[in-house]
């Protein structure tokens, strides 16, 4: 889905999208695709724009279409091993607030995107070769 109301707003502002690239340390490129909605726009991202433009979040703000799936069946969440300092009792983890649970579970999205994207990068590079 793409951002439509960023791009308006920012255009509006008269901003680049290197600017805004630079304001949440990242390439233009790579803002380019967070701005036409290939790659997902986390929330400290969504801040830093807001701020930059001096606009509410809730002007700039368009929800994402595909919701983050976490499989807590995976192995590091569930890992029980006890290594020095760790903590193992995961009831220690309840007190964790939203907000930054969802920040952390967009990064991870973030994350899983940006590493497909270098995957196919290096994929096209080897059959450029």
């Amino acid at each position: 889905m793409q951002k439509e109301k960023l791009r308006n707003t920012r255009k509006l502002k008269g901003y680049t999208q290197q600017q805004i690239a630079d304001i949440i340390a990242t390439d233009v490129s790579n803002y380019s695709r967070k701005e036409s909605g290939e790659v997902k726009i986390i929330r400290d991202e969504w801040d830093k724009i807001a701020r930059f433009l001096k606009v509410p979040l809730e002007e700039i703000y368009e929800e994402e279409e595909s919701a983050v799936v976490v499989n807590y069946d995976h192995p590091v969440f569930n890992d029980k091993s006890i290594s020095a300092g760790a903590i193992t009792n995961q009831n220690n983890y309840d007190n964790i607030p939203g907000p930054i649970i969802q920040n952390l579970q967009d990064y991870i999205a973030f994350l899983q995107e940006e590493n497909e994207r270098l995957k196919t990068e290096l994929n096209d590079s080897k059959n450029k070769k």
